[in-house]
Formats: C-alpha cells, sequence, structure tokens
C-alpha cells in the first residue's frame, strides 16, 4: 500500500526530530568529557596519578589553582572542614563542577559596583580600602602586588578592564598548560576519561552544580516500561565487559509505612532540636549535626520530620514532602572513630523514626536528605516581594510579608524551642548568613540595644536588628535579600530551597541532652554510615562476569538506595543506566552516568524516590562495568 504525503511528512518530522536529539546527546557529552579530560590534566599537575589524594587545605588549593580556579581561603574551608582527613579525585570533579571559573562579564559586574560613576577606572587608595576591609581581607602588600603591574595601572587608578582581561589570560594559560602535559606525556594520557577506546559512544554523564556565596559587605528519570524485547543492558553499554541489572516494582501505597510506634510521652522523658538542611546554589546540601547525650542505658525512640512553620496563608509549604533520616553513630575514644549503630528506616508519614536500645555514652546524629525532593527547581516569579517600606512619618518599618518570612526563620533557628536565641543559636544563623561569628564583645553590644531575656535574644528583638540592617542601607533591601536567599527563600518569600525539621529524643530511664554541633555539608562519617546501612541491609549482587564488583540496593520506606562495593586492587568506572525505569526520581537528576571507584572502597551510587507517589513506580537500572 502507498504511503500519504501526510504520513511521509510525519515520518520525516520524527527522523528529524530523532536525528536532532541524538545531535543534542553527543553534543552533551563532548562537552562532558572534555570536563573530565580538563580535570585529569589539573590533577596531574599536582599528582602523579589520579588515584593519589589530596592531603591537605594547601594541596587543594594548588590543584584548583591548575584548573583555572582562585579559591579563596573561605571557598577551601568549605571543602576542607575540621573532619577532612583526605579528598580524592572524585571529590576534586565535584568541587570544580561546584566552583565555576569567574567570566568576565561576572568580574566586571563586581568592579561595578564600586565603581559607580562608570569611568572604568578605580583608584588605588579606594583598592587598598576595599581589599584590606572587606570580606576575605588582604594585606596591603598583596594588594600592592596588584596596583605594581604597569599592564593595568596608571596615575594611581586600576584600569579593571585591563585587570579582567590579564586574570581570564592567566587562568586560561593555567589550563592549557596543564591539558599540553596530559597530551605530552602517553603514561598520563592513558589515565584520561573519556578516551574513545575504554568508554562507551555516550561517554560519561555527570550532574551539574555551582555554589551560592555572596558576603554581605561584597555586594527525570522517566520513561515507559520495556517489553520482554528490551535487552537488559542499554545500548550504551553494550560493550562493556560486565553487568548487573537490579528491578524494584513499588505499589502506589507501598512507599508508606507504618511499623513505627511512638512511646508514650507521659512516661518517656523527651529532649527535642530543630534544625534544617539548606541547598546551595550548586545543589549541595548542608544541615545541622548533632551530639546526643545518654546518662545511663534505656530503651529510646529517635525521630525526624519536615518541620511546619508557616505563618502566611496561602503560600505552599514545598519543603513538607521532602524525605528526611537520621543516623546515629556511637562515640567512641575519637570522633574520627564513629560506628554506625543504626538509622531511622521505619516510616509514619512524614515522619521516620528508630526505636531501640543504647548503652549510655555520647552519640552522634546525622541528619540525612537524599536530594530528590529538595533541588534547584526553576520558577517563574513574576515579582520582587517588598522587604520594607516608609510610613508617614517617612521612618523605615517592615512589611507584613517580611515579618512573617522573619517569623518562620526565627522558629527554624530557635533549635531548642524556648522562644528566645541564644548567642550559639544566632551564631548558626550568622554562619549560614554571612560567614561570621558573633563574640561576645558584639553580643553584648546586641543585649545593650535590642530586646533580649536572659541573655538571649526575642523576636522582637530579632525584628528589630533587620530593621537596623534596613536602615544602615538607608531602606536599600540588598544586604536582607542576601539573609533570606541563603536561607532557602526566593524573590517572591517562598522558601524553596531549604528545609526545617525537628528532632525528637525519647528515653525511657533517664533524661537525653541532644546539642547541634555543626552546620556544614555531609560528611565523610556520613557517606560511610550511608554505605554501611545499604551494606548490611540491602540486597547483594555480584557483577556478572565480575567477582570483585559488587552491587548492594535496599528500599528504606519511600526511597531506594544503591551502593557499589569495589573489592579489587584497581579503580573502576561503573556506567549507571536508568533508561527502563518508570515514574522515578533520582538525585544525580541524570538517566545515564558513571561514577569512578577507587580501589577497596565502596560508594552510594544513587538514592531514587517516587516521581509521583499516588502512582506504581518501577527502578530498573542496569550497572555495568566500563574499566
Amino acid at each position: 500500500m502507498a504511503s500519504s504525503p501526510e504520513n511521509n511528512a510525519s515520518l520525516s518530522i520524527q527522523t528529524v526530530t530523532r536525528s536532532e536529539s541524538f545531535q543534542a546527546k553527543k553534543s552533551q557529552h563532548a562537552e562532558e568529557e572534555i570536563f573530565y579530560m580538563n580535570c585529569r590534566a589539573a590533577y596531574l599537575t599536582v599528582f602523579k596519578s589520579s588515584l593519589e589524594n589530596i592531603k591537605s587545605k594547601e594541596q587543594l588549593s594548588l590543584v584548583l589553582q591548575q584548573a583555572g580556579r582562585n579559591p579563596s581561603q573561605k571557598t577551601v574551608n568549605k571543602y576542607w572542614t575540621s573532619q577532612t582527613t583526605t579528598l580524592n579525585f572524585d571529590d576534586f570533579c565535584t568541587i570544580l563542577k561546584k566552583e565555576k571559573p569567574a567570566t568576565k562579564p561576572e568580574l566586571l559586574k563586581a568592579f561595578g559596583k564600586i565603581d559607580r560613576d562608570n569611568t572604568g577606572y578605580i583608584s588605588h587608595d579606594e583598592l587598598y580600602k576595599i581589599l584590606t576591609t572587606r570580606g576575605e581581607k588582604m594585606t596591603r602588600d598583596e594588594v600592592s602586588t596588584i596596583t605594581k603591574q604597569a599592564d593595568f595601572n596608571c596615575s594611581g587608578k586600576l584600569d579593571y578592564n585591563k585587570f579582567c582581561d590579564l586574570y581570564m589570560a592567566t587562568s586560561e594559560q593555567c589550563c592549557k598548560t596543564a591539558r599540553e602535559k596530559l597530551e605530552v606525556d602517553s603514561r598520563l594520557r592513558q589515565q584520561q576519561f573519556g578516551s574513545q577506546v575504554e568508554t562507551s559512544s555516550e561517554g560519561i554523564a555527570v550532574s551539574k552544580p555551582s555554589p551560592r556565596v555572596l558576603r554581605k559587605t561584597d555586594h527525570k528519570l522517566a520513561s515507559t516500561k520495556g517489553d520482554s524485547r528490551t535487552p537488559s543492558r542499554p545500548s550504551s553499554a553494550q560493550s562493556c565487559k560486565a553487568s548487573t541489572s537490579t528491578t524494584v516494582s513499588m505499589g502506589a501505597s507501598s512507599n508508606r509505612n507504618t511499623k513505627l510506634i511512638e512511646p508514650d510521652t507521659k512516661e518517656w522523658q523527651c529532649a527535642q532540636s530543630k534544625g534544617c538542611f539548606y541547598l546551595e546554589e550548586d545543589g549541595e546540601i548542608i544541615s545541622h549535626k548533632y551530639k546526643l547525650h545518654l546518662p545511663q542505658r534505656s530503651t529510646v525512640c529517635i525521630t525526624i520530620k519536615p518541620l511546619n512553620v508557616r505563618q502566611v496563608e496561602g503560600k505552599s509549604c514545598h519543603w513538607l514532602s521532602v524525605d528526611t533520616a537520621l543516623y546515629i553513630l556511637k562515640e567512641n575514644e575519637t570522633q574520627e572513630n564513629l560506628q554506625l549503630v543504626s538509622f531511622t528506616e521505619q516510616q509514619n508519614k512524614e515522619m521516620s523514626g528508630w526505636k531501640g536500645e543504647l548503652g549510655s555514652g555520647i552519640y552522634w546524629l546525622l541528619p540525612f536528605t537524599t536530594g530528590c525532593r529538595l533541588k534547584k527547581v526553576k520558577t517563574q516569579i513574576t515579582g520582587e516581594a517588598k522587604l520594607v517600606y516608609r510610613g508617614e512619618d517617612g521612618e523605615l518599618a517592615l512589611t507584613k510579608e517580611f515579618r512573617a518570612a522573619l517569623l518562620d526563620i526565627f522558629e527554624t533557628i530557635d533549635l531548642d524551642g524556648n522562644g528566645l536565641l541564644s548567642l550559639e543559636e544566632y551564631n548558626f544563623f550568622e554562619l549560614r548568613t554571612s560567614g561570621e561569628n558573633c563574640d561576645e564583645e558584639a553580643w553584648a553590644v546586641c543585649k545593650e540595644n535590642f530586646d533580649m531575656k536572659k541573655n538571649e535574644l526575642t523576636r522582637q528583638g530579632f525584628m528589630d536588628l533587620n530593621l537596623m540592617e534596613a536602615n544602615d542601607r538607608e531602606g536599600d533591601p540588598s544586604d536582607l535579600w542576601v539573609t533570606l536567599l541563603s536561607l532557602g527563600y526566593n524573590k517572591a518569600l517562598e522558601m524553596t530551597e531549604a528545609c526545617p525539621f525537628v528532632i525528637d529524643i525519647y528515653a525511657e530511664k533517664c533524661k537525653p541532652r541532644i546539642k547541634a554541633i555543626y552546620l556544614e555539608a555531609g560528611s565523610w562519617q556520613l557517606n560511610r554510615a550511608i554505605c554501611k546501612s545499604v551494606v548490611n541491609k540491602g540486597e547483594a549482587k555480584v557483577m556478572d562476569g565480575c567477582e570483585n564488583i559488587i552491587i548492594y540496593t535496599y528500599k528504606a520506606g519511600r526511597r531506594i538506595t544503591s551502593v557499589i562495593e569495589n573489592k579489587s586492587e584497581n579503580k573502576v568506572i561503573i556506567h549507571v543506566n536508568n533508561e527502563q525505569s518508570k515514574n522515578c526520581l533520582s538525585n544525580r537528576g541524570l538517566t545515564v552516568f558513571a561514577v569512578e571507584v577507587a580501589p577497596k572502597s565502596m560508594m552510594v551510587s544513587q538514592h531514587v524516590m517516587p516521581l509521583n507517589e499516588r502512582e506504581e513506580w518501577l527502578y530498573n537500572c542496569v550497572h555495568s562495568l566500563l574499566r
């Protein structure tokens, strides 16, 4: 039968669409291969092998510079915390995805905030004042090094357009030199990612990130279910050496578990603390970390759930659907030696919990969320909310909407829930919003100017403090927006990039005590605890054709987590394909990606949750060995 013109046109459109889609994927994968090549080139400029670890802040700063970044001490401290001992090549790649190199327009915009007359120049005196007193302060000698450069200085002024050109050229030269060294050295080139001999046609896909840091002082895994003819291995992994497939089918209501039985609160003693997950610009999640003290052995019940603090009617509570969990680790002789006790795997609606017996001593409570629900979402904001206004008397005042948001913030940062902010609680707020601490002397000044009770800041005092900040800027809300954005609010005053939570600890035989210790990104102890919990409780599958690679899959409440263990003496690259999954949401944000697993180690492959909890969902994942 002859085909109609309409059918021919339809086939042509489909062919063109498939071709465009293929070309787009090909281009994306090419960009990702170039990214990994640049990562490897920079890393191997400093280290002999990609298996060698970064062992100090100085090494981290040096290798970042080789990759064309210019990390401040604050940036280095962000990734090298008091608990960090080493960082590996994977960590380095993750940091580079977050710390994007500065562009010339961004640099010019920053200088433009200083050069208010738009002359193209900044006087050396003004430059000295800014660089030695604001943000991460430089020494006068360091500033002099900049101002003595003849290429972009004349008559006591800095030509910042020329300075930006030199900065960009120097940054590119660092990257170019590293790439050239990689190309010349055949031994290093063999270690490179994305070589056409060793990787699949789709290459290596990685998730995207990049950080939010503005100091106040400087202004779907979605696809249809495959039928019996669908191969168990994806087309992109047909040339892989070995693979294993895992399928988990979940009903629409099987993600709800009601096993958790809460204790009789009248008989058991209770301790409570609030906290919050904050989403960084790059997608990284930071949260409070806690110490729990039990004076004697007791049966305990520990729960965590999102905190409903909404004060304004009609505003949606985005964070209430975010998954939360808590990992319980026992402290032994040193903080470095923490042992996993258990985690809150029982589910009751939005609450997760654990009930069991704990001996006397110190325990660490590490909050966790997969990142499936708490992630960057582009929303169309029609207009910026107004924060302050001038009354009939000409005095500044906070708008009703902003006051409501501040009340929400106060409820979140009031960790012990006593209706007041202690210096410690206030410093967690300051650490998040400005990166600084308020010392005892500054707190005493606050006491003289703002309402306090028992040396703790009241709600009214907190409101007045923010009003003072607006007055200091003569009504300019810029600093107030820096605070709001860092706390997860958008320009419509909706909290979309944070999830406040509450932890309750009930003990049968003693009074438990809980205290927030840190506010930081997930530590290596948390990652190790997640891996151990999945290995202990999950289903293990040895990869076909490679007995040293084991894939563990564990279903906990509403999420599925997979862990890769590499028992071999060599690093391996594992290709992960979720194309046959249905109604699934991955924390990676990708259907196909690859990860590098170091020798004798394990790592989380991915966390997956249902996209729509009212519908059944199918997790179908193929892990394949690339090398």
